[in-house]
């Protein structure tokens, strides 16, 4: 790490808390939950802690923020843990309880502020293990703009035959088609998920964590450690450390997170075969760092960038595997050495990302789990984003070539994930079908519920091949098959998904990065002079509030746009 180079107030929000006269009764609260006299002097570190025993990815999060406080306070400064929400995707997945999941992404960004700047802390770690934790986390770094580090809660390790979270929501939809038994879906419901950590492939969550480790925002490796191993204590232990480097340094979250650090989070995530769900999250990171993203920035990256990683879910490998070989220093080294990362960018060790990368190593001649750059997966991104009649502001595709390319089929409508999930099981969906779930968006949901149950049931009927889905709704990062969400405008705000009939002919156009309904413009004005919004799902509540204020999904579905 690099030393103090220069004068620093390190104490420059806790001396306003604690310092003075009229500071006495803040000391003398501090001192019933453990201050001592000569830690009044020393730099504030918040510890924004996700854990909750609600769902495996957070319920170790506790213990590893006990051991990062410990890193801040044997450097010096003094620790002081708090905690923020978490919300499960994987329960909640398929029932009204999802459209809570983007908003707590909201909640948990707003919660952190609210502490940090309650309280005055000098410097913050911040950990993450569930999808939104991380760019929640990474939104409330931003704004605050105090030295600080993110942390992963972890990778969990698969389960039995290698299954995952993907792999019982797959096997639904074979039991509904009648090649998996009664008995062989439980033995996945029971053996699936082993222990603490995050979903096993490259979903949403180790695809945030691997954007935030190329963000600079992590330490080297953060993001591929397996949960329970000495590896991630040791990260934690660090974390701490590094966040008091930082705030000597004077480095900020800001200096950091700079359009460049977004570029190599973007190339990261498209090498790797990410989520779709990093467009949205790095649109809103980088919203409240004061980056001008835009999602064409991800059109323009991906033409260079290959896809190299044969990970889950349209891969074989999980993350465990990819941990075990290294994790993705040596393939963010491949790509700076081919010139497609920029080394210059600053990160939270106090050097530079080329600096950070200097001494990795290669992977070991034999893996197949990344492959070289002279023989990609996919030449090009597998994050496509589409623009036409259907999404005059954009729509966002998973396509890895391994679906196709191009896909031209009949409309079968739904208003609703339920609806549609009902209508898959029960066969009347069919090959050559484009399933539409509208209404499901940022406002209309409201909270843009993931479409994984649809998805999967899709892939466990054996359709997995011979349908599409559109949706103004979000998938998850389990979610793969020839699949296009984050439709804007949106159906509830009079987008022409709204105006989409069962039976309409839709082209989904990869190559051409085109998304288009066959209905004659004539015939979409008498459609539209028809339509009316739907009544909101919430009147009063943080679902209210949250469709009242949120942004489209094209600009990262936030909430505080100037």
């Amino acid at each position: 790490m690099a030393s103090k180079t220069r004068s620093v107030d390190t104490r420059s929000h806790s001396r306003l808390v604690v310092d003075g006269l009229k500071q006495a009764p803040a000391r003398a609260m501090l001192h019933a939950v453990g201050f001592s006299d000569g830690d009044f002097g020393k730099p504030q570190v918040g510890i924004a802690s996700t854990w909750s025993n609600l769902t495996p990815c957070n319920m170790h999060i506790e213990e590893l923020a006990r051991l990062a406080a410990a890193g801040v306070e044997a450097h010096g400064a003094k620790a002081v843990t708090f905690g923020t929400i978490t919300v499960s995707d994987g329960i909640s997945m398929g029932t009204p309880g999802m459209r809570y999941s983007l908003v707590s992404r909201e909640v948990i960004a707003d919660s952190i502020e609210t502490v940090v700047g309650a309280q005055g802390f000098d410097g913050v770690i911040a950990f993450g293990g569930c999808d939104k934790n991380m760019p929640g986390c990474l939104m409330a770094l931003a704004r605050l703009d105090r030295p600080a580090v993110f942390v992963y809660g972890g990778t969990i390790r698969p389960g039995a035959n290698k299954s995952d979270i993907v792999s019982v929501f797959e096997a639904v939809g074979g039991r509904a088609q009648g090649t998996v038994s009664e008995q062989q879906l439980k033995f996945v419901e029971r053996t699936a998920i082993p222990g603490p950590g995050s979903c096993a492939g490259m979903y949403t969550a180790n695809t945030m964590a691997s954007a935030i480790e190329a963000l600079g925002m992590s330490l080297p490796n953060s993001s591929a450690q397996d949960a329970i191993s000495s590896q991630k204590r040791d990260d934690c232990t660090r974390a701490g450390a590094a966040v008091v480097n930082l705030i000597n340094l004077g480095l900020k979250p800001r200096q950091i997170m700079t359009r460049k650090a977004f570029e190599n989070a973007i190339t990261v995530v498209i090498a790797l075969g990410g989520s779709t769900n990093a467009v949205l999250h790095l649109l809103a990171i980088a919203s409240s760092a004061g980056v001008n993203l835009k999602l064409d920035d991800f059109t323009r990256l991906g033409k260079r960038v290959p896809v190299l990683a044969d990970l889950r879910p349209s891969g074989r490998y999980s993350m465990s595997e990819l941990v075990a070989i290294g994790g993705i220093q040596p393939l963010m080294k491949t790509l700076l050495d081919a010139g497609l990362l920029h080394g210059d960018c600053l990160t939270v060790t106090g050097t530079t990302l080329a600096q950070n990368l200097r001494s990795v190593k290669p992977y070991a001649a034999g893996q197949d789990i990344i492959r070289p750059l002279r023989d990609p997966i996919k030449k090009d991104s597998h994050l496509v984003v589409l623009y036409g009649n259907l999404a005059p502001q954009g729509a966002v595709a998973k396509i890895t070539g391994k679906e196709g390319l191009r896909f031209r089929g009949r409309a079968r409508v739904f208003n609703s994930e339920e609806a549609s999930l009902q209508g898959i099981l029960t066969g009347k969906v069919r090959a050559g079908d484009v399933v539409v779930i509208r209404y499901e968006g940022p406002k209309g949901g409201p909270g843009m519920r993931e479409m994984l149950s649809p998805t999967g049931a899709i892939v466990g009927r054996g359709l997995g091949s011979q349908v599409a889905l559109i949706t103004d709704g979000r998938f998850s990062g389990g979610s793969h098959g020839f699949v296009v969400g984050h439709v804007s405008p949106e159906a509830a705000v009079g987008g022409p998904l709204a105006l989409v009939k069962s039976g309409d002919e839709i082209t989904i156009d990869a190559e051409r990065r085109e998304i288009t309904l066959h209905v004659a413009a004539a015939e979409m004005k008498r459609r539209r002079n028809a339509w009316a919004a739907p009544k909101p799902y919430a009147r009063r509540g943080a679902l209210a509030k949250y469709s009242k204020s949120v942004s489209s999904a094209s600009l990262g579905a936030v909430t505080d746009l100037e």
